[in-house]
């Protein structure tokens, strides 16, 4: 991920702040206490993550390929296992389950759509309906059919027209669920996946890049005239300090068709911590995540986007095959913490509205098994049953949806950081206690 590496690269080579003040030094108002009514709390999956019996795309072409640590497989056997899946998710109190129609399972070829599995996606989307969960559905999770693929992916000319093609399709056989939208899953990292992969030259990353710009301000219109009121957005993957140079490249174009900012935040950085770099060097169980740092992406994008609610779309953290973690931070812990400082920016008039805990299960981490984010733990490298097996923090995510938050007498685990480096200069010389 060449991308990722410069940008973290660019958050190490930040200069040491000479006497900055540790955090405290700018109280903020308030304390967390708990959400405000109608706060969305929610788990996100993707289709080819999780559901196994993968059609023909991008990813399966990259890992027959052998551009992968491990074979993809069956993954957790969403595929057949949703309906139990579900009842996971309801049973953890959250009322948002995110997911992913895979187009390249609906359209195994240009024009033909595979009623078998349109069938499988309607019973799924209904499942979350009748469990009294809201669907969020990504239309574009990284994956697009073979014969894209044998195109050219997204330097072809035909791919925006043939994109939005099926994302019609898509909205106008799911609208009637009301559900959340997102377009397309971290603009900026699907880029830099298709060059790493080879699925995109480098002389075609702008052209992509417009191209996704486009796809998503034009389904963003249609979406609004299928579905009255919808909620529409593109989640990014936030970058410690270097975030607001991406946005330039994709949120700052598509503002104006945004009806909330979706957010994935997962790891921090600060002047002496730089273990972030981990996260690009495929040992990310090493890179710190440091929970505070939530809040200081959530300061930073309330400020650069006023009035545009927030949403935490993706957040977790990843173990090495289910082991504890060098550091000790336990997932329950942790997912308190998040929470904690979610309810701290809520309480200093930041407008985030929701809150998805990545993943419910244990999944396919983009060319390993050996990352694991899930609430449920599956090893599906050696157990052939794929027993779903709950970690400490199903039991944490279960008071936090009944509380709606940590408590006012809730305090995080882990101190915040010294000087963070989420969004500097900002975060360090204006923390939070």
């Amino acid at each position: 991920m060449l991308l990722v590496v410069a940008l973290l690269a660019a958050v190490c080579a930040l200069p040491t702040q000479a006497g900055a003040q540790p955090p405290g030094a700018h109280p903020s108002a308030g304390g967390p206490g708990t959400l405000p009514p109608g706060f969305l709390w929610g788990v996100s999956s993707s289709g080819f993550q999780s559901e196994g019996s993968s059609p023909d795309s991008n990813w399966t072409r990259y890992v027959a390929a052998g551009k992968t640590d491990d074979k993809v497989g069956s993954a957790v056997d969403f595929r057949h296992r949703y309906r139990s899946d579900i009842a996971l998710a309801k049973s953890l109190g959250v009322t948002v389950f995110r997911v992913s129609v895979e187009w390249a399972r609906i359209e195994p070829k240009p024009g033909v759509v595979d009623r078998r599995e349109l069938a499988y996606y309607d019973d799924l989307i209904a499942a979350i309906v009748s469990a009294g969960m809201r669907p969020m559905i990504t239309l574009d999770h990284w994956v697009y059919p073979g014969w894209v693929a044998a195109r050219g992916g997204w330097a072809d000319a035909s791919t925006p027209r043939a994109w939005l093609r099926n994302a019609r399709f898509v909205v106008d056989r799911y609208a009637r669920a009301n559900p959340l939208w997102i377009t397309i899953n971290e603009p900026t990292i699907y880029a830099v996946n298709e060059l790493r992969m080879g699925g995109l030259p480098v002389s075609a990353s702008v052209t992509m890049r417009d191209r996704l710009v486009d796809v998503h301000t034009s389904i963003y219109r249609y979406i609004h005239q299928r579905q009255p009121g919808a909620m529409v957005s593109s989640n990014i993957a936030y970058v410690p300090t270097v975030e607001p140079i991406v946005d330039a490249a994709f949120v700052d174009r598509v503002r104006d068709s945004l009806d909330f900012i979706g957010v994935d935040y997962y790891y921090s950085a600060s002047v002496t911590d730089l273990s972030a770099i981990n996260a690009a060097t495929g040992k990310n169980w090493n890179a710190t995540v440091s929970a505070d740092g939530i809040y200081y992406a959530l300061r930073d994008l309330a400020r650069r986007y006023p009035g545009t609610p927030l949403y935490v779309v993706e957040t977790g953290m990843p173990t090495e095959n289910g082991a504890p973690r060098p550091d000790g931070y336990r997932r329950g812990d942790h997912l308190r913490d998040l929470v904690y400082w979610v309810g701290r920016a809520r309480a200093d008039h930041i407008p985030v509205i929701g809150f998805n805990y990545w993943s419910l299960t244990d999944n396919y981490e983009w060319g390993s098994y050996t990352p694991r984010f899930g609430l449920y733990t599956v090893d599906v490298k050696t157990d052939p049953t794929l027993r779903r097996q709950p970690t400490d923090a199903v039991a944490a995510y279960r008071d936090i949806t009944a509380r709606n938050g940590v408590g006012s007498t809730y305090r995080p685990t882990r101190p915040a950081q010294w000087c963070s480096l989420v969004a500097a200069p900002a975060s360090c010389d204006q923390p939070v206690r």
